[in-house]
């Protein structure tokens, strides 16, 4: 936190809580996790992607302490979204890989939220003789605020570029993997031709040979 003291420098606290997390949901799995809010109107920030795994898709669910449903999709790749929770209590974030009856899915997922505690907290200090004015203070914030943002969004890119990467090396090697097995059945159906080819012309003077006698 950056401050200058100030005489009577009031400030309004707010918590900002946050959770990243990789995971592998299994095939035909559910998995659920919860966020606690503690005060009304706190604002509440999702971002999830599938970076292997089948379609690359899962069903995702947000419900409020209510067992309300926020928002509710089925078979997406990826989500990024804000939303308020107006209630207090315990929301809870489900995915669900039941499409999939043998692939698995590895899923990142993040959930930021922010409470205000709604205190003012006011020091009284000492005036000091080279003490910077309070707009200078909040001209300060909106910078480390604006700064905060931006480190955010090229986190999210990043984000974004690293699941696009996983993507491709999954779709890289399932390809590699479809040739291989092609190649395979290319040969075998080659020497099974020339088997069955070495066959029918043994057949031919077999039948041959009898007429003849």
């Amino acid at each position: 936190m950056l401050f200058y003291i100030a005489s009577t420098l009031s400030l309004l606290i707010s918590v900002v809580s946050g959770s990243a997390l990789t995971f592998t949901l299994g095939a035909q799995e559910t998995s659920c996790f919860y966020i606690f809010t503690t005060q009304p109107s706190t604002s509440v920030s999702f971002y999830f992607a599938v970076q292997s795994g089948g379609a690359f898709d899962v069903d995702y669910t947000i419900k409020n302490p209510r067992g309300e449903v926020i928002v509710s999709e089925d078979k997406q790749r990826q989500g990024d979204f804000f939303f308020t929770a107006d209630a207090t209590g315990e929301y809870e974030f489900c995915f669900a890989n039941e499409m999939s009856t043998f692939a698995e899915k590895v899923v990142d997922f993040e959930i930021k939220f922010e409470e205000e505690d709604g205190y003012n907290f006011r020091a009284n200090m000492p005036e000091q003789p080279n003490a910077k004015p309070i707009a200078h203070v909040e001209s300060m914030q909106q910078t480390v605020d604006s700064i905060d943002q931006q480190l955010d969004g090229l986190a999210r890119t990043l984000q974004y570029y690293k699941t696009r990467n996983n993507r491709n090396q999954a779709t890289v090697k399932s390809t590699e993997s479809r040739i291989y097995y092609f190649s395979i059945f290319e040969v075998l159906l080659m020497v099974g031709m020339a088997f069955l080819q070495i066959t029918i012309v043994q057949l031919f003077f077999k039948g041959s040979r009898k007429q003849l006698v």
